[in-house]
């Protein structure tokens, strides 16, 4: 077996961030300019295309052989780069060195990678590409001075051209010691099948509606146009939509007794629009400024822009993007962060917008960005001749956390009539379940037990608590009245409360003194590879998979007590440093990535018997197929591979809903 190890530049008219890998390889300007590689760990050669350098025929036949494994640091992209020219490549034959940085824990870019592994300089990838890639990768503006071309070719400056086949070069190298280093730490099988079959749901993609997408964009311009008009008729300021405009006149036109105004952020503005002060222009302000401040139109723009030729957008989900639990996160439109459909008649709204009816849309729905808003989810639909058929597992995570906790009385729950809310009310309470129901005062207990089941399975306290209340159900209650409910929930709930608890020891046991340590079926371990110094503890899922926490330490909290933590890279500043962890976050990282299992299980069975998914959200599948019976049975057989027994979760009670359709919604 041989192992040619490859990294691409290309030019593409079309911009990649935005429109996505398979629209930017699709373009009729794309081209390949430079193709490195190296053979078994051999010299990096640089084959330069652009300039009438051509394949080697050993790698045309190389590039097809099962004897040659093929890696790349984002491979999907080398891959349908290659298979432009050569046909679909067969994804077995690739692997993917960033998809096994991700699945050990380190961040997911090249330039990022480096540092944290403590490559050094030489292995790094060179900091000097960005402005290469910007100079030959992608269109310019025509100046005087470039004679009014468009693009940069090699001719154009020949020294930039050399830097450019260096840094070609160096990411190969690097790419070959970000792998050398991890080799101790090697990814499933099952897990690189999964990589490979996102590969091809992400080549699939899903269809569009593209006459909702361009009436959306035209009446939601529209609305813009006339609510920006209104605002300066009202306010006299030449741009409403500035900010720092719009507070100092909403400053002037307030009350003089009214705390001073700073933010115009989602949340404040819903606050301000609660004063009683407010005079009517004011209030209308703050009401076109919550209109505008809607993100609606953004993600159809973002659709018009990546949707192919064949009306199908691709690249949605990104593989194993969430660091350790391994979860999936969205990419472009970002199918996981879409709103809701609350509105009556969908196929109505649908074609108002279609036919650019604003102002019947304005009559029948009221809010016109609002209306755009919950639309946008229908803008995915079925191909012609199609359903989708949407399937959902439910309450997951709730299910994983009672399963691993051997927490009985909601594992009973689940085998049974599905009631968690109303049950755990029941538990807490001591109510009988049968009195929490519609008309019964007892009724107003099930909010209390569905927000506590959402916010205290991972140790969440009062603050928890009010953060997940989004109804304000608790808003009458103090902090005293919430904690006897957090309280109550964790009486009733012993099962995952000495889940926790365990979690946490079994993590200090291992960091402290190595070895490894069992909590129910997981397997706590520290893992150490001496020639590469990675050091880090791991937690092994039923599934075989592990979650790697690298270079664990112990240190002391603010309340003097053992505090873990480990090297990550922060969610929201990207940066790479230590973060701390306890028991509730550890327990909420392994009953995540279970469920993440889950999922690719049941991904794998639909996959198999021929029911091609286009897309997944969180925990729910969505399908395009030709309809073969009847919608009910459709839906049931889907439901019914969702629900499968799973061999390494024997016990885990799962269940699954769902719908078929022509167009995406969330019931």
């Amino acid at each position: 077996m041989h192992h040619l190890s490859i990294d691409l530049e290309t030019y593409s008219s079309v911009p990649i961030k935005l429109a996505g890998a398979q629209k930017y390889i699709a373009s009729d300007d794309f081209a390949i300019l430079l193709f490195a590689y190296s053979l078994d760990g051999g010299p990096v050669e640089v084959i330069d295309i652009a300039c009438g350098e051509v394949l080697p025929s050993w790698i045309h036949q190389a590039l097809i052989s099962p004897e040659y494994i093929k890696h790349a640091y984002n491979a999907s992209f080398e891959w349908g780069c290659l298979s432009k020219y050569f046909g679909a490549l067969p994804p077995g034959q690739w692997r993917c060195t960033r998809m096994h940085g991700l699945y050990c824990g380190y961040p997911a870019s090249l330039e990022s990678i480096g540092p944290a592994l403590g490559l050094p300089e030489d292995k790094r990838k060179d900091s000097v590409g960005k402005a290469l890639i910007r100079y030959f990768c992608v269109p310019c503006a025509p100046t005087k001075a470039n004679g009014g071309r468009t693009r940069n070719y090699p001719q154009h400056d020949p020294e930039k051209w050399q830097l450019f086949k260096e840094y070609n070069r160096q990411d190969v190298v690097t790419e070959m010691e970000v792998e050398r280093r991890l080799s101790a730490f090697p990814v499933p099988d099952w897990i690189q099948r999964q990589w490979e079959t996102d590969l091809l749901i992400n080549a699939r993609g899903v269809a569009v509606d593209t006459d909702l997408v361009q009436g959306a964009l035209a009446v939601g311009a529209e609305e813009n146009t006339e609510l920006l008009e209104e605002a300066r008729r009202i306010s006299g300021l030449d741009n409403p939509n500035s900010i720092k405009q719009l507070i100092r006149w909403l400053n002037s036109a307030s009350a003089d007794d009214e705390e001073e105004i700073t933010s115009l952020s989602k949340d404040n503005v819903s606050s301000l629009l609660g004063r009683e002060s407010n005079s009517p222009e004011v209030r209308r302000i703050l009401e076109i400024r919550q209109e505008l401040g809607k993100t609606s139109t953004k993600k159809y723009n973002a659709l018009e822009t990546c949707v192919c030729a064949d009306g199908r957008v691709r690249g949605l989900l990104q593989y194993y993007k969430a660091n350790r639990t391994g979860r999936w996160a969205g990419a472009l439109v970002q199918v996981q962060n879409l709103p809701r459909t609350y509105l009556e008649a969908l196929p109505v709204a649908r074609d108002l917008v279609k036919t650019r009816q604003r102002a019947a849309l304005r009559l029948v729905y009221g809010s016109v960005s609002d209306t755009l808003s919950q639309l946008i989810r229908t803008a995915f639909v079925a191909a012609p001749g199609n359903v989708l058929i949407d399937a959902d597992f439910s309450a997951i995570e709730a299910r994983v956390i009672a399963w691993l906790a051997q927490e009985e009385w909601k594992l009973e729950v689940f085998r049974t009539h599905g009631k968690i809310y109303e049950a755990s009310a029941s538990q807490m309470f001591g109510v009988p379940i049968e009195k929490i129901v519609k008309g019964n005062p007892e009724y107003a207990l099930r909010q209390r037990g569905k927000v506590a089941e959402l916010a205290l399975g991972y140790q969440g306290g009062v603050g928890a608590m009010r953060r997940m209340d989004t109804g304000h159900q608790l808003d009458e209650l103090s902090d005293d009245e919430v904690q006897d409910i957090v309280t109550r929930w964790r009486q009733a709930n012993s099962g995952i409360r000495e889940l926790w608890y365990a979690m946490e020891a079994a993590a200090l046991q291992v960091i402290e003194n190595g070895g490894r340590a069992r909590v129910e079926c997981l397997t706590f371990a520290r893992e150490y590879d001496p020639g590469q110094g990675i050091d880090c503890m791991t937690i092994q899922l039923p599934s075989g998979r592990k979650l790697y926490y690298i270079s664990p330490k112990i240190g002391q909290n603010r309340w003097g007590e053992p505090s873990i933590s480990y090297a990550g890279q922060e969610q929201g500043t990207k940066k790479w440093r230590r973060i701390e962890t306890y028991g509730g976050k550890l327990t909420e990282n392994v009953v995540q990535a279970i469920a993440r299992d889950c999922l690719a299980y049941a991904i794998d069975n639909l996959e198999a018997a021929g029911l091609p998914i286009v897309f997944h959200v969180h925990d729910e599948v969505v399908i395009d197929a030709r309809p073969w019976a009847d919608e009910k049975t459709m839906l049931q057989q889907v439901c019914s591979l969702m629900r499968q027994p799973i061999p390494w979760a024997p016990g885990l009670p799962l269940n699954a809903e769902g719908w078929v359709g022509q167009y995406f919604k969330k019931d």
